[in-house]
């Protein structure tokens, strides 16, 4: 007789083919799964040639000069039979996408990284990153003033969208405090970038300030329809794209402004603006000059139009550089500059603590835990449809919950994994409680014995998610991944596979 696939039991099924497209499909039209070979581009030098002919970070390089290239090693062998003296010599770089030929004189600037088998993201502690040891230029910070800095960059860091960072203050043996920051997945060039600058934004007509970031802006609109890219147009160097967003400035800077643009005239070539332009400076640079219309002309008004562009070898690329850009021009608007010009004392890359050594370990521990929950099982219950149940269900609960991750893109960090090890060990001991409810000799039906076993589960679940929420602040956040991984996997057991494992056992007990 063919026994017929409960309701419960397709939710698992259907639970377990999502995680799987969740980790292991592509959308992209380069990569449907991840099992292509060759090296990502983790970060590039932007003064590079390579970056001048087309390379960009996230570019997979599939071979150098016609030698393949399938990982790090065979990259390394390539890199390392390329003769530099000084006299430029023809590379081609062939990618996923198409070929780069760029002439080269010295070593290449090219940071790589091994492609991901899966859309999984880990943590520093995992996949390495960068770390910046900083202090104020020529100052000595107090306590108090650290914590002010360490605030106001994680403030930047938040608005960045960045994720998995680790802000902290830290002392040395003479008593100066210093701020320590780490990325995870970050290159030493990207964090340089974030934090070398002080983020000094002013508004000048002439030389004579309108208003400064922070202070003079009461409000930066990044959404709605007046906030965003406005345009792409073709150039000469390929593509560039405008953005614009409004702000409000405070009541005092539209007075100055007021002030000053009455002393001006009208330009002779644009008789609709005045004389002079509105400059926008970013850490001194000309970031962009903005016409004045005649009608702000001693007028006061608190409302302005930033606009500015990003250009790229294609309008996908000049699109993200002006998104960049805006996002970075937005930030030093709401956050204001630094308090404290800063120094980068210390600038390396953090590798994998645990990395491959890790998962290899990880894997060992996965076979033993396995033999020995089976040998367990099977000697008390005498089934070995009942032990293959258990353990089935039980790495099904890891796989969905390893899905799960890949959906909201948590990077998985050494207490994450463990949160899903110590779910898993939850797991297994409801399974018990319900196996124990099932042979009980209570004269009761099956159903109805699998009915006081869930009631028991739902109370230790409640329990035990309880005792999760205070461990996603304490020890400022390092515990927030156990905590969400196991929240994660309980609720995963109790909803999918805790219901699929009793109506499994109902169909192997014939009822």
């Amino acid at each position: 007789m063919k026994t017929k696939i409960g309701i419960k039991t397709w939710i698992l099924i259907i639970a377990l083919i999502i995680a799987f497209i969740l980790i292991f499909i592509s959308f992209s039209p380069f990569q449907f799964l991840a099992f292509e070979k060759g090296i990502v581009i983790k970060s590039i030098d932007k003064n590079s040639s390579e970056f001048i002919s087309g390379l960009r970070q996230g570019m997979i390089i599939e071979s150098i000069n016609s030698q393949q290239i399938n990982n790090l090693e065979d990259y390394s062998k390539v890199i390392n039979s390329l003769v530099f003296t000084g006299a430029e010599q023809k590379v081609i770089i062939s990618t996923s996408e198409k070929d780069f030929i760029f002439f080269k004189g010295e070593s290449l600037t090219i940071i790589p990284g091994e492609i991901s088998k899966t859309k999984l993201k880990t943590g520093l502690d995992l996949s390495g990153g960068a770390r910046a040891l900083i202090k104020a230029y020529n100052k000595s910070l107090s306590t108090e003033e650290l914590n002010d800095l360490i605030a106001i960059t994680s403030e930047r860091f938040n608005v960045y969208g960045l994720k998995d960072i680790t802000i902290r203050s830290v002392r040395d043996l003479q008593g100066d405090n210093y701020m320590l920051i780490e990325i995870a997945g970050a290159t030493p060039s990207d964090l340089e970038d974030l934090i070398s600058k002080q983020g000094e934004f002013e508004a000048r007509i002439g030389n004579q300030t309108v208003f400064i970031g922070g202070t003079d802006i009461s409000h930066v609109e990044r959404s709605g329809q007046q906030s965003g890219i406005e345009g792409c147009y073709d150039s000469k160097e390929g593509q560039f794209c405008r953005f614009r967003f409004p702000i409000s400035i405070t009541e005092e800077a539209a007075k100055r402004q007021a002030e000053i643009t009455e002393k001006l005239g009208i330009s002779p070539e644009n008789p609709e603006y005045l004389s002079d332009k509105l400059d926008l400076y970013l850490d001194g640079s000309l970031v962009d000059s903005l016409f004045i219309s005649k009608d702000l002309k001693g007028r006061i008004t608190t409302q302005i139009l930033i606009q500015g562009s990003g250009s790229g070898t294609n309008r996908e690329e000049a699109f993200n550089a002006a998104t960049a850009d805006m996002k970075k021009l937005q930030t030093v608007l709401i956050t204001g500059s630094l308090p404290y010009k800063l120094e980068i004392v210390k600038l390396d890359t953090i590798s994998p603590v645990l990395g491959k050594e890790f998962a290899k370990n990880l894997a060992y521990l996965a076979i033993i835990v396995f033999l020995i929950i089976s040998a367990v099982i099977f000697v008390r219950y005498r089934k070995i449809k009942i032990a293959s149940s258990v353990i089935l269900t039980m790495f099904s609960e890891a796989f969905i919950t390893l899905g799960f991750a890949a959906l909201i893109n948590w990077n998985l960090d050494a207490p994450s994994i463990a949160g899903i090890i110590a779910g898993m060990g939850t797991g297994v001991n409801d399974q018990i409680v319900i196996l124990d409810e099932s042979i009980s000799n209570v004269s009761i039906s099956l159903k109805q014995k699998i009915k006081n076993a869930f009631f028991i589960i739902l109370g230790a679940f409640f329990t035990t998610f309880a005792a999760m929420v205070p461990l996603l602040w304490a020890g400022a956040g390092m515990l927030k991944g156990f905590a969400i991984t196991t929240m994660a996997t309980l609720t995963i057991g109790v909803l999918i596979t805790r219901p699929a494992f009793a109506e499994i056992l109902r169909k192997i007990r014939g009822e």
